[in-house]
């Protein structure tokens, strides 16, 4: 049994770290998100400064864009050349995905520095993407709406998850502790 142990002690040490700070920060997540009133549907804070960026990066780019509280769900409403075009839900706000991201780092993790820099690191480029994808599926919705079930539920998905897949080969490959060992 002890050899059993030894020869899975990676494998249990990564579950256990992954599980750990998955379970402990999507409480904190969920312990947040309670904060805010479902029944007036107030969206949570942070949504609301991802519709912002959203509209933010949309008019940089000379868009004509806006975005509203949506008066009947937990919502922000967001507007292309006047029309609306997307709604922007908890879900969007890519909060769980970098819990996801975060969670996985920690399990394979390295240095105490270099772990919190590529943690702190990651969840920005996580949000930055996760902005500009929301606007380019605003503008392709409008532009090509015959889409819109592939644009949200397969393709933009894919972006996101994508891009977080590329950030953990690269932490794996090159900072975790595991890496020095196996690859190099």
């Amino acid at each position: 049994m002890k050899n059993l142990y030894q020869q899975f002690k990676p494998f249990l040490l990564f579950l256990g770290k992954f599980l750990l700070s998955y379970l402990v920060l999507t409480f904190i997540y969920q312990w947040y998100l309670n904060q805010f009133v479902a029944a007036t549907f107030e969206v949570d804070g942070f949504t609301k400064i991802v519709a912002n960026q959203t509209e933010g990066i949309m008019k940089l780019f000379g868009c004509d864009a806006f975005v509203k509280k949506n008066s009947q769900e937990a919502s922000v409403n967001l507007f292309y050349n006047q029309k609306w075009v997307a709604r922007i839900v908890e879900g969007c706000n890519a909060l769980s995905i970098i819990i996801l991201f975060i969670s996985f780092v920690i399990s394979f993790s390295g240095k105490i520095k270099t772990t919190i820099l590529f943690i702190l690191t990651g969840s920005l480029l996580i949000h930055a993407v996760n902005v500009v994808r929301i606007a380019l599926l605003a503008v392709l919705i409008y532009n090509y709406p015959m889409y819109e079930s592939f644009l949200h539920d397969v393709l933009f998905p894919l972006i996101i998850y994508g891009f977080v897949f590329f950030l953990w080969v690269f932490w794996v490959n090159n900072f975790s502790k595991y890496a020095s060992k196996s690859f190099k």
